[in-house]
């Protein structure tokens, strides 16, 4: 894990959630995923939005590069992941987000953080939007 994110992850659990920088007033997540190949957990902090029934969403834009970031990757091959969200910590289950849905909830993201919408203009591929379904 590179030294910017192991900062987030510390700067997140110190203070419930919270993180400055250039994360100052973003909704973040620590998603913590299983390589498919390694089988090792590896946490990653994450943007996310809250969807009106309360499902968590995040996004695998990786900053619009053409390629989506690994934690994608994993959790497609392995979905029970376990998410860190405020205080609150959860197994849960990553469902990606297709079609005409995925549209409304990245447009609202980008919406809400136009970076998102820069990201999508820079890349070919579409942006996965994922799910993150709290287990029981």
């Amino acid at each position: 894990m590179n030294d910017f994110n192991q900062q987030v992850i510390e700067e997140f659990r110190r203070n419930e959630g919270k993180v400055g920088g250039p994360f100052d007033g973003a909704p973040l997540v620590l998603l913590t995923t299983t390589g498919a190949k390694s089988g090792q957990k590896r946490t990653h902090p994450v943007m996310t939005l809250v969807g009106d029934d309360g499902t968590l969403y995040v996004f695998a834009s990786k900053a619009g590069a053409p390629t989506s970031p690994d934690w994608y990757h994993n959790l497609v091959a392995r979905p029970e992941v376990e998410v860190e969200f405020g205080t609150d910590r959860f197994d849960a289950t990553a469902t990606p987000v297709v079609g005409a849905r995925r549209d409304e909830i990245y447009a609202e993201q980008a919406r809400r953080f136009p970076g998102f919408a820069e990201y999508q203009e820079k890349t070919d591929r579409v942006i996965p939007v994922v799910a993150l379904e709290r287990q029981p």
